[in-house]
């Protein structure tokens, strides 16, 4: 994951993004959330590989297990 996201303060208010680029790790999932297929974000950011949206996915994964939150906690 080092070699695809960097976090720097001096870069997008310190995001997480993907490394080289001004991309933040939150836009490209959210993309993929919304629908979009890798292949898409591919064609969408020439710049990208793979690599680095699947660094992206497993970024969140590591995110998401750093703390546990009831799902309660999230219904209305």
């Amino acid at each position: 994951m080092n070699d695809h996201i960097s976090i720097d303060p001096t870069i997008c208010h310190g995001q997480a993004c993907i490394k080289g680029t001004r991309i933040p790790v939150h836009q490209i999932l959210g993309m993929l959330a919304n629908g979009d297929t890798i292949e898409e974000l591919l064609e969408e950011y020439p710049s990208l590989k793979r690599e680095d949206i699947l660094a992206c996915l497993y970024y969140a994964a590591v995110l998401a297990e750093e703390q546990v939150t009831p799902v309660e906690a999230f219904e209305a």
